[in-house]
């Protein structure tokens, strides 16, 4: 009966301290991706709201790629040629 009740004692000074301990780190770690993820959400959402003129802008982007894409196959002819 000694021995059961030094084992009630060690469970609530040494075993019950320490989870509490590590329950606190598990739950405060918890908190900051909880804070993360809404700072996330909120930029996420703030962020969809400025996407609407993406297709025009690929829309001439587009045009722009084919310029350049002729401009430097004109330049890489040269090249070839004084190569």
């Amino acid at each position: 009966m000694t021995l059961w009740w030094i084992g009630n004692a060690v469970l609530l000074l040494v075993v019950f301290p320490v989870v509490v301990a590590l329950l606190n780190r598990v739950l405060a770690a918890v908190e900051r991706i909880r804070w993360a993820a809404d700072d996330i959400l909120a930029d996420g959402v703030r962020l969809s709201g400025r996407l609407e003129p993406v297709p025009q802008l690929l829309a001439t982007t587009d045009a722009t790629v084919k310029q350049v894409t002729v401009g430097a196959t004109r330049y890489a002819g040269s090249v070839a040629k004084l190569l």
